[in-house]
């Protein structure tokens, strides 16, 4: 693994954990075994670095959503493994998703890194209004309002159940949370 690599796993990892606020240079240059003034030359500045993880964690989430529908032919079946990712990042309690860490400290961030993140929650909503839309169709999904809304109301469920579970370091909540939405799938 080179370097860059190192840093930015080093950095999503840490972020995921302890928000944008909870790391420093120092931090990831203790944790790769290199020099403070070498993550420089790689990203001169933290916005830069929190600007390359968001962008390398939103392409491989929306891959993941993109794997999720080709794998699933109904609605429940997607919204089901959408909800179960959102679990295993999780990590048992121990961390949440880099968006939904970047969220809770926003005022930190610049913007660069607040517009990569909006992008990331639009392409959310959109690929879930497609699921909401299907359910509409297949009817595995019970009750469905509108398409729209119903893919903001989840997205907003499970990324605070996330800073539910992550509160309590523990996937109950989580699941307890997301209970009565996976109660509507057929």
């Amino acid at each position: 693994m080179n370097t860059k690599t190192a840093l930015l796993d080093s950095a999503e990892h840490a972020a995921r954990r302890r928000g944008y606020d909870g790391f420093s240079y120092g931090d990831l240059a203790r944790q790769v075994g290199i020099r403070k003034a070498s993550i420089h030359h790689h990203f001169p500045t933290k916005a830069d670095l929190a600007l390359a993880i968001l962008e390398r964690y939103s392409s491989s989430f929306m891959a993941k959503l993109s794997e999720i529908r080709t794998d699933h032919d109904t609605a429940s079946a997607q919204l089901n493994a959408y909800i179960q990712t959102y679990r295993e990042a999780l990590h048992g309690g121990e961390m949440v998703c880099l968006c939904v860490a970047f969220s809770a400290g926003r005022d930190s961030l610049s913007q660069p890194v607040l517009a990569q993140l909006m992008k990331f929650h639009e392409q959310s909503l959109l690929w879930l209004k497609a699921v909401f839309d299907l359910a509409a169709a297949d009817a595995s999904i019970t009750q469905v309002g509108r398409p729209i809304a119903e893919a903001a109301a989840c997205l907003a469920l499970v990324e605070g159940a996330q800073l539910m579970a992550r509160a309590a370091a523990t996937t109950e909540l989580y699941d307890m949370a997301v209970t009565t939405l996976q109660a509507r799938l057929r």
